[in-house]
């Protein structure tokens, strides 16, 4: 690593911060992506891509991003478009855009493979443009989890290391062409466990908060054995962290029980409050500054019965702050929670949408919710509990309906896991250019 680079990455941080507290807040087509991206899809989606674990005996039986056409004017609406296999299986999970939305990068959890898709010159036909496998000899971590756009640059978060494969990780910084650029290590001191998950920045207040779940020894193992495994078991992460966004250091630990994964910071203008769900809690915490202007992190309120572990495993808060999504996996419930008050969220609608869900996505105009369903491809439920789906639907504020649905076990495709949004090419030049 060497201190220029680092420095101008650092000073690019600083110049992004400060324009972000007087520039509008960036709109998300889908309303977890970085505040640093470009190109953003306001309206109608054209395609979902959905990052797809391998299954063996199932199709060509590698990972693979599948294009689904979204767009309900096509001939080819709700019907897979492409496919495109990366070889092998190693137990894919996220992805994210670059700040110019030209790429996706999407990585691989057991063998720590990242792989760069070109979907800005052809979304109908995703391109893979690159690979990168150095991530473990490069900083010690393993596991590339979240990917989060900064300005000219890509974090990624590990979920474990190469040392002992257990919880303690740190983050990595690439260039847009995939260069690696300067690796943090997750705190370990003054009440910090290592661990991390998930990214969520608010450039304005100079606030990058980091989650926490478990290392590859866990989430490679079989779900019913880990479970049975009292040992096992305390070796999830209970914390999040708040970082200076411009100085890359932790700021402050808060004690968050119970692995609290997804992060989401309130899009609405003038808030700056963030929210989360710990999975073996099924518990909402929320991210706020007290009177005295010190950040803090509580309990705020409870997601089904805690008691039957409904695993919380991924939220989507609205537009307008007002509204999260959250999907249960255990017992295939997608909820929605009332948050006009963040301080007391009010579930007020609940549907069983799945005999398993996992992801949640909804578009920024919030009239359609799409969710997958698989977790992690030992952790998935067994026989015909076994779904694999993207499941599209339509929100009136009162019910989900469905639109559409793809099968990804008859499709011969694999495991649903991840998914991102775009729009063809000159209707997205056009959004950009209204921005």
């Amino acid at each position: 690593m060497s201190s220029p680079v680092l420095r101008s990455f650092r000073l690019s941080l600083v110049g992004l911060a400060a324009a972000a507290v007087i520039a509008a807040p960036a709109r998300a087509d889908e309303t977890c992506n970085s505040p640093y991206m470009t190109g953003l899809i306001k309206g109608q989606e054209d395609f979902v891509h959905v990052w797809t674990l391998g299954v063996k005996g199932l199709g060509d039986e590698s990972d693979k991003l599948v294009t689904i056409d979204a767009n309900p004017g096509s001939k080819t609406y709700g019907k897979v478009v492409h496919s495109l296999s990366v070889g092998g299986r190693g137990e894919v999970h996220h992805m994210g855009f670059t700040d110019d939305r030209k790429q996706l990068w999407a990585g691989r959890l057991d063998d720590s493979k990242i792989f760069v898709f070109d979907v800005g010159r052809d979304p109908s036909k995703p391109k893979l443009v690159r690979t990168i496998d150095s991530m473990p000899a490069k900083t010690g971590y393993v596991g590339p989890h979240t990917f989060y756009a900064m300005p000219g640059r890509m974090l990624v978060q590990g979920l474990s290391n190469t040392k002992d494969h257990g919880g303690r990780t740190g983050m990595a910084v690439y260039s847009n062409k995939g260069d690696f650029v300067a690796k943090y290590d997750m705190p370990t001191t003054n009440g910090g466990d290592g661990y991390g998950y998930d990214i969520a920045i608010n450039p304005a207040k100079n606030l990058m908060l980091t989650s926490s779940f478990t290392g590859w020894n866990n989430y490679m193992m079989d779900l019913g054995k880990l479970v049975a495994d009292p040992e096992a078991m305390k070796r999830f992460g209970n914390t999040m962290v708040a970082w200076d966004l411009k100085a890359m250091k932790p700021r402050k630990v808060f004690a968050v029980p119970g692995a609290p994964l997804e992060i989401r910071w309130s899009l609405k203008p003038g808030d700056n409050w963030a929210i989360t769900a710990s999975a073996l809690t099924s518990k909402l915490w929320l991210v706020k500054q007290d009177a005295n202007k010190a950040w803090q992190a509580k309990e705020v309120g409870t997601i089904g019965d805690p008691s039957k572990i409904p695993l919380p495993v991924d939220i989507s808060i609205t537009a307008d702050g007002k509204g999260l999504w959250v999907n249960t996996f255990m017992d295939g419930t997608t909820r929605y929670f009332d948050l006009s008050n963040p301080e007391a969220p009010k579930q007020t609608y609940s549907k069983v949408t799945g005999k398993q869900v996992n992801m949640v996505s909804q578009s920024w105009d919030g009239k359609r919710v799409y969710i997958t369903s698989s977790l992690l491809a030992n952790w998935d439920k067994k026989g015909a509990d076994d779904e694999q789906f993207l499941r599209a639907f339509a929100w009136d504020g009162k019910e989900l309906k469905p639109l559409f649905e793809v099968d990804f076990t008859k499709e011969k495709l694999g495991r649903a896991h991840h998914m991102k949004f775009t729009a063809k090419p000159k209707r997205q030049s056009a959004l950009a250019a209204l921005e």
